[in-house]
């Protein structure tokens, strides 16, 4: 009897130790799980920021662009030059305003420059492309065409005829009519006294070439040159520059400069589009066709295409023979209008 005892006594002790190291062994397993869980990293999503582009360069800014285009007309008389607040337009036009006499368009939204000008006067043709823009207008001047369009808001406009002294300044550096400047403050302010949004809100299409496309097509050219007629001082030219992907601009063999920086242009796209002129006065004013469409030659990347430009929701644009908009290389552009008579073909001329 006491030996039965003694063996039961035995088997519940021996059962007892099997079920102790069965729950020792099972706890440690879970305790090493929970080490390893606690011991992995915690691998968080990268917060992807919204990327926004600026409407009318394709570039990248940190913030959505909302301010409405603002286009100055910009004197390029050569006792104009330099000229104030270049470097920090999106998109330049040129064409002529009377004789062979240029005069530029400057189109702004990206930023302001603290000083524009010399402001000159208006043409109906600029204010159709401002018009084409939805933009906010500066000019300093009309012609009889331009002043009955102003007069009757065609678009939102303030002009130096009415304010100036007050909103526009005359430098003392320079003689009338190739002084008159109105700084950003003031043009807002202009603005503001004419209840004019500066919101945008009717947005312009562009086409931009995606970080990944190069953009490299059509003839292979290192520099153009545009004459309007016979003198040295309106004689421009463009060089590429392969370290930088961008153009550089001269005029009457003088580079093109900011005066408030001393920033020489750096162009991503150069336009030329050949478009029907007529003068219409004794004073050699100017009508373009800004309507019918034509040819054009497109430089970017180094390399010339030719291309067509029409008119697409108010503005000229370069076209594909399918009618798509030609694509952008991102940055500032240069756009010349250039009459059909006598043509791209005499005015402009390239080197490989």
């Amino acid at each position: 009897m006491h030996v039965l005892k003694s063996k039961k006594l035995f088997i519940t002790m021996a059962f007892s130790a099997l079920l102790i190291g069965g729950c020792s062994k099972d706890s440690s397993e879970v305790k090493d799980q929970t080490d390893k869980t606690k011991e992995e990293p915690v691998i968080e999503e990268p917060v992807k920021e919204e990327a926004f582009l600026a409407p009318l360069t394709g570039e990248a800014v940190k913030e959505e662009i909302t301010q409405r285009p603002i286009i100055v007309t910009i004197n390029n008389h050569p006792a104009a030059r330099p000229q104030s607040g270049l470097a920090a337009a999106d998109i330049i036009y040129e064409m002529l305003a009377e004789g062979d006499v240029t005069r530029f368009l400057a189109v702004y939204q990206s930023e302001l420059p603290e000083n524009f000008g010399p402001v000159r006067s208006a043409r109906s043709y600029f204010v159709d492309i401002a018009k084409g823009f939805d933009a906010f207008y500066v000019a300093h001047g009309y012609s009889p065409e331009a002043k009955s369009m102003l007069e009757n808001n065609v678009i939102d406009n303030i002009n130096g005829m009415n304010y100036d002294g007050t909103l526009f300044k005359r430098s003392k550096d320079r003689v009338a009519p190739h002084n008159s400047y109105i700084t950003s403050e003031n043009l807002l302010k202009g603005a503001e006294k004419i209840g004019a949004s500066m919101i945008y809100s009717e947005k312009v299409r562009q086409a931009f070439y995606e970080p990944d496309e190069r953009g490299k097509i059509g003839i292979e050219t290192s520099k153009v040159d545009i004459y309007y007629g016979n003198s040295e001082y309106f004689h421009n030219s463009y060089v590429y520059d392969h370290q930088n992907n961008h153009y550089g601009r001269q005029s009457a063999g003088v580079d093109t400069k900011d005066m408030l920086t001393g920033e020489a242009l750096s162009l991503a796209n150069v336009l030329f589009f050949e478009m029907n002129h007529r003068t219409i006065d004794n004073v050699g004013r100017q009508e373009i066709d800004l309507t019918s469409g034509g040819n054009a030659y497109v430089f970017q990347n180094g390399y010339m295409r030719e291309v067509k430009w029409a008119n697409i929701d108010g503005l000229p644009m370069a076209v594909e023979e399918s009618g798509e908009l030609v694509k952008l290389v991102p940055g500032k552009s240069w756009v010349h209008f250039v009459p059909a008579s006598p043509g791209l073909q005499t005015m402009v001329k390239t080197q490989p």
